[in-house]
């Protein structure tokens, strides 16, 4: 048996007192991460926010196996949003179709969820008709049954029925009564309870895991009264796949009570969140990187192949590696590297004669160094960071990237270079 067959399945159940510190917890990491965007000004928080809702397009998207280019997803977001980017890509219809669906949901939270509403994104999600090679009926609910099914021919497996198309228009009022009524205040729980109840009808012929991730985000910003998102559910979920369709099953299949599916989608949010301030702690060092070598004139290559350093690309800085994102030959890349060496942009790590590898100079003196005291590398989780005290007052904490931790392991990073490269936000 299937929720939906339960009567008034859509009274949900849910234990308040076990839910009661994962809610806690989750909302005061939000405040935490709000706290840190307060003290920087209004277009890193804009560059924040294209990130933001960059890895949620992608992510999304990826989700239900489709990948986008993340440069085209971006270029879509910033133009929409007025922010000017780097390495501009032309972004494809359906690019700017799922783009459009994102900031909708969280630009415009405060205008009522309708059904036109609805079918405008559906529409935008599929602008020519077809899901791959498929026609799809687009910019309407469906008419025909649907399972949600895996496995070969002959051998699937149903995970869920949705209700029958008789159904769905009147599931879908009931749907938006609820999300729209004045006296169910936005909040975390919405967000995940919105997300399930959505999935659960499965009103489309495709594209509802999409739009139920976008009305949940919408619920977010709803919560948080801000039309800037810093941080990516879709994302942590792509990571979290397989819990993430489990949960799902498990609850569609449940009775009613959804506690699990709620503490589940609250701890993921919550990583959602911590993740982020690694995306935000990348965005102010690479402000701070940018402003200090503001004067510099550099090609517009060295530019480019700078950026994607400072966009977390997982790869030593090597003339070699330069060539090949640049696709230049070796003698152009070294000639570029050694230019940027020469202007204090880059430095050569010590000790490697052959191969060398260098590093990012985001400030132009490590002398504040001296600022962070009982400096160690912490593991949790499976993750590593650098922990801290700063000014003797407070302790903070960067995640390392593996690469980095191997150099720190090898002797070609002490813990100083680490916290310059880390902490550069509180250096500069």
């Amino acid at each position: 048996m299937f929720i939906h067959e339960i009567e008034n399945w859509s009274s949900f159940r849910w234990n308040a007192e076990r839910l009661s510190d994962a809610i806690a917890l989750t909302n005061r990491a939000i405040g935490y991460l709000v706290g840190r965007l307060s003290t920087i000004g209004f277009d890193s928080q804009m560059i924040a926010t294209v990130e933001a809702v960059t890895h949620d397009v992608v992510a999304s998207s990826e989700i239900e196996g489709v990948t986008l280019n993340t440069a085209e997803v971006r270029s879509s977001v910033a133009r929409k949003l007025g922010v000017a980017v780097p390495d501009v890509k032309e972004p494809t219809h359906y690019i700017d179709g799922m783009v459009e669906m994102m900031l909708d949901a969280i630009m415009n939270y405060e205008t009522p969820l309708t059904h036109d509403r609805l079918f405008g994104w559906h529409s935008a999600l599929f602008p020519t008709g077809k899901s791959g090679f498929s026609d799809i009926l687009v910019g309407s609910y469906r008419t025909e049954a649907m399972e949600v099914v895996s496995g070969t021919f002959g051998r699937e497996r149903i995970h869920y029925r949705a209700p029958g198309p008789e159904r769905v228009y009147d599931e879908m009022d009931k749907f938006l009564l609820w999300f729209n009524a004045p006296n169910i205040a936005p909040s975390l729980l919405k967000s995940a309870i919105a997300h399930f109840w959505f999935v659960c009808i499965h009103p489309f012929d495709d594209g509802n895991g999409r739009i139920a991730r976008a009305i949940s985000d919408m619920v977010l910003s709803q919560t948080d009264r801000s039309k800037l998102r810093f941080f990516s559910m879709s994302m942590q979920i792509n990571k979290e796949k397989k819990a993430y369709y489990r949960m799902l099953e498990q609850a569609q299949r449940g009775n009613g009570d959804i506690t699990e599916w709620l503490e589940w989608y609250l701890a993921c949010l919550k990583r959602a969140i911590d993740e982020s301030n690694g995306l935000l702690s990348g965005i102010l060092n690479k402000a701070i990187f940018w402003k200090t070598h503001s004067g510099g004139i550099i090609t517009e290559r060295q530019r480019m192949i700078l950026n994607i350093y400072l966009n977390g690309y997982e790869g030593k800085l090597t003339a070699k590696n330069w060539s090949k994102l640049a696709e230049v030959s070796l003698d152009t890349a070294t000639r570029d590297v050694k230019d940027l060496v020469a202007k204090g942009i880059l430095s050569p790590i010590q000790g490697r004669v052959r191969d060398v590898s260098y590093t990012l100079n985001y400030v132009e003196s490590d002398t504040r160094v001296a600022d962070f005291t009982d400096s160690v590398l912490i593991n949790r989780d499976g993750n590593d960071y650098i922990s801290s005290m700063y000014k003797k007052q407070k302790t903070v904490e960067e995640r390392i990237s593996p690469l980095d931790k191997m150099r720190f392991e090898q002797k070609e990073m002490s813990i100083d270079d680490l916290v310059y490269k880390y902490f550069a936000y509180l250096i500069g």
